[in-house]
């Protein structure tokens, strides 16, 4: 398949290894960030950890749409179910993870609540088309790649007079959430988290282009290659992180030119822009309260925004304490640091947000055998 097999050719692969050990200098350390969940999970599927020298470390982000929402967030989508008696539809991974009261939607729709799974926001109109007697609420989530489509649903709802369709928006930005990595005390103050360059996201760069990255690589003098999912894609960019550390330069580089290009998407930008507006703050899983980093209905559209329809108010809940999945996502700690990973907590008994999509880092981990470097525990009888 073009654009596929090309770029998951294992000779291909061994070759680009071959380059990645003749040129990270071996007394050197390299850490490189890959901030999309997608790139997590092609890291472990195809085990591109094995293939890089040993100096070589990757970190994962905190990239995965399903793993960053927080729990308050999800009680209200529930809230509006159960309480407030609406048809709620969402994406099929937000479906389980977990809320407060050892609920998840899941859970609340086994209580009786309305909920839905849906492939996208214009199967939550057709919805609300169809059931006229009844709120359907359309739960959003995701970075710039799923927003534009929200965008949309909102706008024709407003175009065909759909008074029963409103949107629970929970829309995050890719830039803001690097700002806030590269501000944090773990890069800035004590250096526990080294990052040397990022791997930038494939198709939140589709629609945002690969401009907004130059802050990053300027400001912070940090490298950004914008990589593709494929495993090939992947390493190609982590050859291109070396070589830029190597020369001492720090340069926004595009690797997937197949799809990316410096302006982005402006159609889906513009239509996002009529839609949205920035918050002033909202609350990451793992990251806390990050500024400016995430969208809200602006008030030509206020009437399908489900936050002012139904009144709710926004309460912060913490997380687990059992879950390291907040460490996790700033690149602390590693899943396997987690005491519960893989016993407890598991992808068919999800105690966290990461180990619910399969782009979370716990779950790809898991799912490809990841786990194996955990250390045996043997206990030999008295």
């Amino acid at each position: 398949m073009k654009y596929i097999d090309e770029f998951r050719d294992g000779g291909v692969a061994q070759k680009i290894a071959a380059r990645l050990r003749a040129e990270a200098a071996p007394e050197r350390q390299y850490s490189f960030m890959e901030f999309c969940g997608g790139h997590t999970h092609a890291i472990s599927r195809y085990g591109i950890t094995e293939l890089l020298p040993a100096n070589v470390r990757m970190i994962h982000g905190p990239g995965c749409p399903v793993c960053v929402l927080p729990i308050g967030r999800i009680d209200l989508a529930i809230q509006l179910a159960l309480d407030k008696g609406a048809i709620v539809c969402t994406y099929g991974d937000t479906m389980r993870v977990p809320a407060s009261d050892s609920l998840s939607l899941v859970r609340a729709k086994a209580r009786g609540g309305d909920i839905r799974m849906v492939y996208s926001a214009t199967d939550a109109l057709q919805i609300a088309r169809q059931n006229p007697g009844h709120e359907v609420v359309f739960f959003a989530i995701g970075f710039e790649t799923t927003t534009p489509p929200t965008a949309l649903a909102i706008r024709t709802a407003h175009l065909e007079g759909l008074a029963n369709f409103s949107v629970l928006c929970c829309h995050v930005l890719t830039p803001s959430a690097i700002t806030h990595i590269l501000e944090s005390p773990e890069v800035r103050q004590y250096g526990t988290v080294p990052i040397d360059g990022f791997v930038g996201p494939a198709h939140v760069s589709i629609v945002i282009g690969s401009a907004p990255y130059e802050h990053f690589a300027q400001e912070y003098r940090k490298p950004v290659v914008i990589a593709g999912f494929e495993p090939l894609d992947v390493m190609q960019a982590v050859l291109m992180l070396v070589r830029q550390v190597n020369e001492g330069r720090t340069e926004v580089e595009n690797e997937f030119t197949r799809a990316v290009t410096s302006e982005g998407n402006l159609t889906a930008q513009a239509l996002v822009s009529e839609v949205f507006e920035l918050r002033a703050s909202f609350e990451w899983r793992g990251l806390g309260e990050v500024p400016y980093s995430a969208l809200k209905i602006r008030p030509a559209f206020a009437s399908f925004d489900a936050e002012r329809r139904f009144g709710l108010g926004y309460r912060p809940v913490a997380d687990n304490k059992a879950c390291e999945c907040g460490a996790i996502l700033r690149g602390v700690k590693k899943p396997t640091d987690c005491k519960i990973f893989g016993t407890v907590c598991t992808p068919e008994n999800p105690m966290g947000s990461c180990m619910v999509s399969s782009e979370g880092a716990c779950a790809a981990h898991y799912s490809y055998g990841r786990f194996r470097d955990i250390p045996v525990r043997v206990e030999v009888a008295a």
